[in-house]
């Protein structure tokens, strides 16, 4: 019994030396870990590693400020419950970080290139802002079905990377990723309104900025004389030049819609009489009805007694009007044009009846009571040069309309 009770004790005290030995180990253990790591200065050299490398990627990252956005104050809108718009035009790089602003570049700093829509930019006015545009280095894209535009208009451009041109009607709907959409198609018919719809949903759905084209016709047969923009005009709505006038009434309706309700940003230019190169011949203009005239040694057509006024505007001062229009911060509407008038028989005896040396004198028509003869129209622009800083550098009595004949 008592050997069995000295085993035990045995294998007792053994069980407690190996645990303390154990122990003993383990203490050694750690002392020599930490002893390694003190020893030779290790723990400084990781340390100063450790520093050493958060300075390099602190110092290598890209700072990641966030974009300032700059508020517009649009001291035209009509509405002061619009809200901001939810593009970006430009995007312009400074020291300050990235400054991103719709419409004007200050002096100095380089505007990004944008990327372009022009409907209708096969025809007059539209080909002559596509060569503009090109000039000053954006992507334009030209959408016409060549209805009243031509090919020939922008042939120039064809080999361009930058330049593309489609054949589509903008009455169906069609996508596009641009910046700005220049709307100059219109065709005098209810598809004016239809168009109109769908390029304010394709600005909608891609955020661009929309400008409209529309037009000194929106007056009617004014009772004020010059027109000023607040003027609404007095119209007959249901007269032979109804279609297009009513047109145009609807499209500035649709366009401030969507710009107080969805916070579009557009701009609306209403143009006055046009001139320049690539007229059509037969287009119906009283500039090139005259000059068509002359030239195949007709005598001229007047309407009623030739004293009504009209202004013209040469399409290069045109052109010029409608980018600084859209560059700028104001809604608008603004018109277009050149203040200066001539009455139908002033303009008659002018450069084209010299030019060509004809005289066969002047045919009047009479004007039949369903139609409407405009006695006065010309623009007061005041405000557009007030807030545009524009001014018509051509002027009728010093250049002569230049046409172009059709191909048939």
């Amino acid at each position: 019994m008592n050997s069995r009770i000295d085993e035990g004790m045995k294998m007792e005290t053994e069980l407690i030396r190996e645990g303390d030995e154990a122990k003993r180990r383990n203490s050694v253990s750690e002392t020599n870990r930490i002893g390694y790591i003190f020893r030779d200065q290790r723990l400084v050299f990781a340390l100063i590693g450790f520093a050493a490398a958060a300075i390099f990627f602190s110092a290598t990252a890209w700072p990641a400020s966030p974009p300032h956005v700059v508020q517009i104050a649009d001291s035209f809108r009509q509405d002061e419950s619009t809200h901001l718009p939810r593009r970006v035009a430009y995007e312009i790089h400074s020291e300050l970080g990235r400054v991103n602003a719709g419409g004007k570049i200050p002096l100095g700093l380089k505007k990004k290139s944008l990327r372009i829509v022009v409907t209708g930019g096969a025809g007059f006015v539209g080909s002559h802002l596509v060569d503009r545009l090109m000039e000053r280095g954006d992507s334009v894209i030209v959408v016409d079905n060549f209805f009243t535009g031509r090919k020939e208009n922008v042939m120039h451009h064809l080999g361009n990377p930058r330049f593309e041109l489609i054949r589509h009607d903008v009455v169906e709907p069609i996508l596009l990723e641009v910046d700005q959409i220049y709307h100059l198609a219109c065709p005098a018919s209810p598809t004016n309104v239809v168009g109109t719809m769908n390029m304010l949903g394709l600005a909608k759905r891609i955020g661009a900025r929309f400008l409209l084209t529309s037009t000194s016709e929106v007056y009617g047969d004014p009772l004020q004389h010059p027109q000023v923009e607040t003027y609404w005009g007095n119209v007959n709505p249901i007269g032979v030049r109804s279609c297009y006038d009513e047109g145009k009434r609807t499209a500035e309706t649709l366009t401030m819609d969507y710009h107080r309700g969805l916070g579009i940003e557009v701009r609306i230019a209403r143009i006055f009489n046009t001139y320049g190169p690539r007229m059509c011949i037969d287009d119906g203009r009283v500039v090139s009805n005259f000059v068509a005239q002359a030239l195949r040694k007709e005598p001229l057509t007047v309407y009623g007694d030739g004293k009504q006024t009209r202004s013209f505007q040469y399409v290069s001062d045109l052109v010029e009007g409608l980018m600084r229009l859209m560059e700028g911060e104001h809604v608008g509407p603004f018109n277009l044009g050149n203040p200066g008038e001539f009455t139908m028989l002033e303009l008659a005896q002018r450069t084209p009846m010299k030019e060509t040396m004809i005289d066969k004198g002047l045919y009047f028509m009479k004007v039949l009571e369903d139609q409407i003869c405009i006695e006065e129209q010309s623009p007061n622009t005041m405000e557009h040069h007030r807030i545009i800083a524009t001014d018509s550098s051509h002027h009728l009595d010093g250049r002569t309309p230049i046409l172009e004949k059709t191909n048939d």
